[in-house]
């Protein structure tokens, strides 16, 4: 009799579009493992990610603004979130696998250093050959996570989760083949972070000061909609719309849509990411980061894994040290390592 999680996989079949990636025939772990008796290899990936320490880490870590005192602004962990609805949305429109294209939303960002991009352009100045949050996002699913075993996810997550970059174009479409991700789930993650970091971060750019409604360009407006919702709406649907259109081989953007959506983040680089107001906390952060590189390359063995240092070197170990910090751990850490202790007089 078959088991409840082959019962799921014959269901997979029947129901998902001959395109859809399917977890019978998923190309397998770094090591191999029994299957689970009730989840297919995918859901259960999905699973191991929202369990793992580097997914929680994620409500601590800055997504657009440093530490902000409001309540309703995105960390990574809601931006996450955010960008797996998104992209199940549009795997569940084209009979796509909602679990596989979960999982490797969920995964993307676990990489993330602290105090966001600002931090990334910190830890790769610092780091010999430079440092990206996807490939950090690999290396913690693959060998930092469960105390160095990682988490053994299968080929078609992992793959998701290291090619979910958007390049230099910031386009998350028309990439080159062997620049995107084998499966179209895997692409939909790509098209999903765009479409929720350029609509969220006008949120909580308007909640803090910096935008108003009325300065976002009137053509991109226009073209886009009024709100955020209305905006998701459009992008959601111009992806379903060409990916259909183009027989579900590769994920699709009409080009006036794409247009708009990439003019609207060009604009968001220039009034809100590299905004005097939003960016000035984050050189005190890029202070953080250094200092903190110094001094625990001065006390290793204090704070740094043995046997990554052993096997790879002190400056990989620094990496996914500090990588791995929350802010607070971070702002915490450098305080107690630079700010002097008063001396307590009876």
């Amino acid at each position: 009799m078959d088991t409840l999680r082959q019962q799921l996989e014959a269901r997979e079949r029947d129901i998902l579009a001959p395109q859809a990636a399917k977890s019978a025939d998923s190309r397998g772990r770094l090591r191999a493992a029994p299957e689970d008796d009730v989840r297919p290899a995918f859901q259960r990936d999905r699973d191991r990610i929202v369990h793992c320490k580097a997914f929680r880490r994620l409500k601590h870590k800055t997504q657009v603004f440093f530490a902000p005192t409001g309540d309703h602004y995105r960390t990574r962990l809601t931006h996450t979130l955010e960008v797996s609805q998104i992209a199940r949305t549009i795997a569940k429109v084209l009979r796509l696998h909602e679990e596989l294209t979960e999982a490797i939303s969920l995964g993307h960002d676990l990489g993330h250093p602290p105090f966001g991009h600002a931090g990334e352009r910190v830890i790769s100045a610092l780091m010999p050959g430079g440092f990206n949050h996807y490939e950090q996002s690999l290396r913690i699913v693959d060998v930092l996570e469960n105390d160095g075993e990682g988490l053994n996810l299968t080929w078609e997550v992992r793959d998701g989760i290291a090619k979910h970059s958007k390049g230099k174009s910031g386009a998350p479409v028309n990439m080159p083949p062997e620049l995107r991700s084998a499966t179209v789930e895997g692409q939909i993650m790509r098209v999903a972070d765009l479409i929720a970091y350029v609509n969220h971060d006008i949120d909580d750019a308007t909640r803090a000061g910096i935008l108003k409604a009325e300065d976002l360009p009137k053509d991109l407006v226009q073209a886009l909609g009024n709100s955020s919702s209305q905006r998701i709406g459009t992008m959601v649907k111009d992806v379903v719309t060409e990916t259909l259109a183009g027989g579900l081989t590769e994920i699709r953007m009409s080009d006036p849509v794409l247009q708009a959506v990439l003019g609207l983040r060009a604009f968001l680089f220039e009034a809100v990411y590299e905004n005097t107001i939003a960016t000035l906390e984050f050189k005190k952060a890029s202070g953080i980061l250094s200092g903190l590189w110094e001094k625990v390359h001065e006390r290793p063995e204090e704070f740094l894994d043995r046997k990554t240092m052993e096997s790879e070197g002190l400056d990989a170990a620094t990496r996914d040290f500090i990588a791995g910090m929350t802010d607070r751990y971070a702002v915490r850490l450098f305080e107690q390592l630079y700010i002097p202790k008063p001396w307590a007089i009876d």
